[in-house]
C-alpha cells in the first residue's frame, strides 16, 4: 500500500542527503572519469542504486520511497556540486519511475514486474513519426538527448498521434519503449556535460501497445490512469513541473560546486602581479558575495514552489493555471541565474581557470551545456508568463 502522505519522512530524507553528501569525494574523484567514457561510470551508478536514489520518487508498491520532491532536488543538487554530468543523469533517471507511475498498471508491470529497479531513459522531443496501428501504434525514426541511456533497459519517447478525424489536432504523448525495440546512436561528443552519455535513440518500425503510452494532456490535469493505483498526493503533481525541474536543479548544485572551488583556491592564492592575497581583494569579496546570493534565490525559490504545490494536492486543491506559469518560468530563470553566479566566478579565477584540470572550468562548460537544453530556456516561459499577468490565456501546456 501508498506511504501514509502526511507521515513524518524527514529522518529518512535526511538519510537521502547525507548518503549524497558522503558520496561527494567519490564524485569528484570520477569526474574526469565521466567525461572520459562520455557517460556516467558504472561504479557512480552502483552506488546512486545502493543509496535508494533512483527510487526517490518511485510508488512503494515497487519498492519505491516517494519522498517529498524537496528530498530529490537537495539530494540531486548536492550530487551536482561535486560531479554535474552525475547529478543530470541522476535527475531525469529517477524522474521517470514518477512518470511511469502515471501509466496504466500494466505498464508498470511490464517495467518493474520482474525487476523494481529497472531504469528509464528518455528522448520527449517529438522528432519521430506515429501511425495508429491495431491494438497501440507503430513508430519509427531518431530521438536525440537521452541522458543515461547506457544504463537504461527501457526508453520514454515522444511523439505525436495522428487525429482520428481529419481536422483535429494531434495528441502528444509519452510511448514506452524496451531495449530490444531501439538501438543506440554513441553521437557524444560535446563540450559540456559530457558524462552524461546523452546519445541519440533510433527506433525502427517499433509497435508500442496502448497500455504503454502516456497522454500529454493527462498528465495536464493530474488525471493519469497511474493515479488509480499510485493516490499518492506525489503522484497528483504536474507533470511538466516535476520534469522541467530535473534538468534545471543540476545547474544550482553545479553553481554551488564553482562557489566551493573558488573558495578554496582564492583562499590560497595570491597574485602574479604584486603577491597581494587574493582573498583580500575586494573584487573577489563582492563576487563570492554575489555568487553566493544568487544560488541561495534559486533554492529557496524552488523549495517554495514544491512546498505551495504539495501542499495544495495534499488537500486534494487544484494548482491554478497562473501558479503553474510562474513556477515554469522560475525553472528556467534559476539556470540563468546559476550561469550568472558560474560566470561570475570563472572571470574572477584567472587563466588558471582556462586549464583543462581546472575545476572552473568544468562547472563553466556544465551549467553552459545545462542552459542549452530546451527547458531551460527562459524566453518562451517569460512571453507566456507575462502574458497570463497581462490576462492572456496560456500557450503552454507542458506545465
Amino acid at each position: 500500500m501508498p506511504s501514509d502522505p502526511h507521515a513524518d519522512h524527514s529522518g529518512e530524507a535526511m538519510g537521502l542527503i547525507v548518503r549524497a553528501q558522503v558520496l561527494k569525494e567519490a564524485l569528484t574523484a570520477r569526474a574526469t572519469k565521466a567525461d572520459e567514457l562520455r557517460r556516467v561510470p558504472d561504479e557512480t551508478i552502483a552506488d546512486f542504486r545502493e543509496a535508494g536514489f533512483f527510487r526517490m520518487l518511485q510508488p512503494t508498491r515497487w519498492g519505491g520511497l516517494e519522498v517529498d520532491p524537496t528530498t530529490f532536488f537537495d539530494v540531486q543538487m548536492t550530487v551536482a556540486s561535486a560531479c554535474p554530468s552525475s547529478a543530470w543523469v541522476l535527475g531525469v533517471v529517477a524522474v521517470h519511475a514518477w512518470q511511469l507511475a502515471l501509466f496504466p498498471l500494466q505498464a508498470q508491470e511490464d517495467v518493474w514486474g520482474t525487476d523494481p529497479g529497472t531504469l528509464i531513459s528518455s528522448s520527449y522531443a517529438p522528432t519521430g513519426k506515429v501511425a495508429r496501428a491495431e491494438g497501440g501504434y507503430r513508430i519509427s525514426g531518431r530521438w536525440s538527448f537521452s541522458s543515461g541511456c547506457d544504463h537504461c533497459q527501457w526508453v520514454f519517447l515522444g511523439g505525436f498521434v495522428p487525429p482520428e478525424t481529419e481536422g483535429k489536432p494531434p495528441e502528444m504523448r509519452t510511448f514506452l519503449l524496451p531495449r530490444s525495440d531501439y538501438r543506440i546512436d554513441d553521437n557524444w561528443h560535446v563540450a559540456g556535460l559530457k558524462g552524461t552519455g546523452s546519445k541519440d535513440i533510433v527506433v525502427e518500425n517499433a509497435f508500442v501497445p496502448e497500455h504503454r503510452t502516456h497522454k500529454l494532456i493527462d498528465g495536464y490535469k493530474s488525471q493519469s490512469p497511474g493515479n488509480a493505483v499510485n493516490p499518492s498526493p506525489l503522484y497528483k503533481l504536474p507533470f511538466g513541473q516535476i520534469f522541467v525541474r530535473s534538468v534545471s536543479t543540476s545547474a544550482i548544485g553545479a553553481a554551488q560546486g564553482a562557489l566551493d572551488a573558488f573558495l578554496e583556491i582564492s583562499a590560497k592564492r595570491v597574485a602574479a602581479s604584486d603577491g597581494a592575497k587574493v582573498s583580500e581583494d575586494p573584487t573577489t569579496q563582492t563576487v563570492c558575495a554575489r555568487a553566493a546570493s544568487l544560488i541561495d534565490e534559486t533554492r529557496t525559490v524552488l523549495r517554495r514552489n514544491f512546498e505551495e504545490m504539495m501542499s495544495l494536492v495534499r488537500d486534494g486543491k487544484d494548482i491554478a493555471i497562473d501558479r503553474r506559469v510562474r513556477f515554469r518560468h522560475d525553472s528556467a530563470m534559476a539556470v540563468v541565474k546559476c550561469v550568472e553566479a558560474v560566470d561570475l566566478l570563472f572571470t574572477a579565477s584567472g587563466g588558471r581557470a582556462i586549464f583543462l584540470g581546472s575545476p572552473l572550468l568544468r562547472y563553466f562548460l556544465d551549467v553552459h551545456a545545462a542552459r542549452a537544453h530546451y527547458a531551460n530556456n527562459p524566453d518562451k516561459p517569460a512571453r507566456n508568463l507575462g502574458g497570463v499577468m497581462l490576462g492572456a490565456k496560456t500557450t503552454d501546456y507542458f506545465i
